[in-house]
């Protein structure tokens, strides 16, 4: 057993402090205001939060998801160092039997809970907003390539992007939503009424709202405006000040409040130095922290941690702390359908992140594990 005393802890629904929490096992059994009879570990002035979960990430650490087992694993350390205690496995395009056997080598890891399951982006997107995904191994949903993916290791994939103006894509998303599988749009040329339209065949998640997808057009509104009008999606938004203005990322805060997920869309560079990487079969350069493909220049997902999302959300676009928290951990682990993950509350894994006053990870919890000492700058 363990008791943590902090400044303040972030619940679900409030903030309160001074505070503390009884860990047991790898669980958390009780919390509360005020002070503690008893105090194991103080966190003097510091913030307590949940772990991170994050819905979309390709890699970190100089490793990449797609690259085997060990790589994965190499990735999943890298970003569980900065907080990030629940990850899914996102692979982008590539052939059908390259990512059946990827999904393959990510299953055990998702058995062993390493990772919370796989996100295939691709190969069912748009060519006109392909972004970092070859477009010449992109295509239409045909169902039985669907649901041979999906099945490869029933349980694995947990989330798939589609661009439902493909030929088959309205139906690709009944299909997963039919077999509880998250059905994302994203990489699309959805119009505004398709937009709508997908939601009302299943769809529950905008794969990295804005980018890689229609322009917002004073006639023509598109996907965008679409996906943010309804209350059934979740809006995944990258904070790394790259992908999306401060000004939009708050805006997409308001707009779409207590339904808004941070996400890393992270590639290998995520906690490892500038240089020469590969985001599936594709070249890419990072220089000053900004992935691009080579040759073409395109942004290649991000080189952040969701620690640095949180950071920009707050200190640069000036999202309020409680609810860029909830857009890291509760939000996304409610699209997961885990209420194990993401939250401080009797009986939820005891997964912890520690914040100084300028919101930086100062320690990690896993599972009741603390995984390193104080973190240094």
């Amino acid at each position: 057993m363990t008791v943590v005393r902090a400044g303040r802890l972030v619940l679900p629904d409030s903030v309160i402090g001074p505070a503390w929490l009884r860990v047991e096992g790898d669980r958390i059994a009780d919390l509360g205001a005020g002070e503690p009879a008893t105090c194991d570990v103080d966190l003097g002035d510091a913030t307590l939060v949940p772990g991170f979960v994050d819905l979309h990430c390709h890699g970190g650490g100089g490793h990449s998801f797609s690259d085997g087992p060990e790589a994965a694993l190499g990735a999943v350390a890298a970003h569980r160092r900065s907080g990030t205690t629940t990850s899914l496995a996102s692979l982008v395009t590539d052939t059908l039997g390259t990512l059946e056997h990827q999904v393959r080598d990510l299953a055990p890891l998702v058995a062993d809970d390493e990772l919370a399951g796989v996100h295939l982006e691709g190969p069912w997107l748009s060519s006109i907003h392909c972004g970092a995904h070859d477009p010449a191994l992109l295509r239409d949903p045909d169902p039985d390539e669907v649901d041979g993916l999906v099945s490869a290791v029933p349980g694995a994939v947990r989330m798939v992007t589609v661009a439902v103006e493909r030929q088959g894509g309205l139906d690709a998303v009944r299909r997963l939503a039919d077999r509880g599988v998250i059905a994302a749009l994203g990489h699309s040329d959805a119009t505004y009424a398709l937009a709508h339209a997908a939601v009302d065949a299943g769809v529950r998640v905008a794969t990295h709202l804005y980018n890689a997808a229609r322009a917002v057009h004073h006639r023509e509104p598109g996907l965008v405006l679409a996906l943010l009008e309804r209350e059934e999606v979740t809006v995944e938004l990258i904070a790394d000040g790259i992908h999306l203005h401060p000004a939009v990322l708050r805006d997409a805060a308001v707009r779409a409040s207590g339904r808004f997920a941070l996400v890393s869309d992270a590639m290998a560079a995520a906690g490892a130095a500038d240089g020469s990487y590969r985001l599936g079969g594709l070249q890419v350069a990072v220089v000053d922290g900004v992935a691009r493909l080579v040759p073409g220049g395109a942004i290649a997902g991000s080189a952040i941690t969701l620690a640095q999302a949180l950071h920009h959300a707050v200190h640069v676009a000036g999202v309020d702390l409680p609810a860029a928290v909830a857009a890291i951990t509760s939000t996304p682990a409610r699209v997961l359908g885990r209420d194990d993950v993401g939250r401080l509350a009797p009986g939820a894994y005891a997964d912890l992140v520690v914040l100084d006053a300028s919101t930086r990870v100062r320690r990690v919890m896993r599972r009741g594990a603390w995984l390193d000492e104080e973190i240094d700058d």
